[in-house]
């Protein structure tokens, strides 16, 4: 169709699921997770402020994420426990779901495995939408604050970043800051502007808000409660927050997280579910392998 015939309107999604699709998620089975009260608490992880923690998932379990306390922003890593090269990729899950994730929306693993790591299953600010500004929350446009851009942009030694975070919290599980990777920040709302500018706005969290996720597979996750606390006095790097957020400190802004790990105890509710598999690419992406000399 030449480009004149075109029919105006907004162009379709990229990704569209159709019945049956790895990407249609069965919001029957999901729904029942969320409501069931027949789950125990197996483990709460408690993130100091500008702090950071990790631990293991096992697969069929439930994690919620909460703000205790009010208002905080947390930027999240996972991890397969087996094998962390297999690790979220927030690129990717941008496409096949959203640039701003909620319930039914699942993160995705890189390649070569591309496969739901969690399902979110619940979210107490589902209902927040598009905002003015065209904001929208649980952020996958951005990434974790870092102390190689304050370094650069301010010139600033600065040790309690996100990334500095999870990578002190990853340690004792033998990864480094090598495994740190694009994360998913939680309960954090940002937008493009019309110039396609990242823009960061206040959490519009309260005093336990939450969010719920669904191990599809064993993982490791790490948390880290970002040193901008709930965004309203954010400075990092040139700009800052401007002249309103100039009058309190990013510190009075932060506040701990929550983690809760839950297992299942009534097990009919994961009838017929399994841990999705990798796609069966057996391609070697063209390349010829030598096998050996050639007699």
């Amino acid at each position: 169709m030449a480009s004149a015939d075109k029919p105006h309107g907004a162009p379709q999604p990229a990704y569209l699921p159709t019945a049956g699709s790895i990407l249609n998620a069965d919001k029957g089975f999901y729904d029942s997770l969320a409501s069931s009260k027949s789950r125990t608490l197996q483990q709460t992880i408690n993130i100091p402020p500008r702090s950071a923690k990790a631990w293991k998932v096992p697969a069929g379990s439930i994690v919620r994420f909460s703000t205790p306390e009010g208002a905080q922003v947390g930027d999240l890593n996972i991890w397969n426990l087996a094998n962390p090269r297999e690790r979220f990729w927030a690129s990717r899950t941008r496409q096949l779901q959203a640039s701003h994730v909620t319930v039914y929306d699942r993160l995705w693993s890189c390649l070569p495995y591309l496969r739901p790591m969690v399902t979110i299953i619940a979210d107490s600010l589902k209902d927040y939408g598009v905002d003015q500004w065209g904001g929208r929350c649980h952020d996958l446009l951005g990434t974790r604050c870092d102390p190689y851009v304050n370094t650069m942009l301010t010139g600033d030694q600065y040790d309690y970043h996100c990334h500095s975070n999870l990578t002190r919290a990853v340690v004792p599980y033998g990864l480094t800051e090598f495994d740190v990777h694009d994360v998913i920040n939680i309960f954090q709302v940002t937008g493009l502007n019309a110039e396609g500018k990242y823009f960061m706005e206040p959490s519009p969290a309260k005093k336990s808000d939450y969010l719920e996720f669904f191990a599809e597979q064993d993982v490791l996750m790490a948390l880290s409660a970002c040193p901008g606390g709930d965004l309203s006095a954010w400075g990092w790097g040139e700009g800052g927050a401007g002249e309103e957020g100039e009058k309190k400190s990013m510190l009075d802004c932060c506040r701990p997280l929550r983690a809760e790990v839950y297992s299942l105890d009534d097990k009919s509710l994961l009838e017929g579910w399994k841990q999705f598999e990798p796609p069966k690419y057996t391609g070697i992406h063209g390349m010829k392998v030598p096998v050996g000399e050639n007699v």
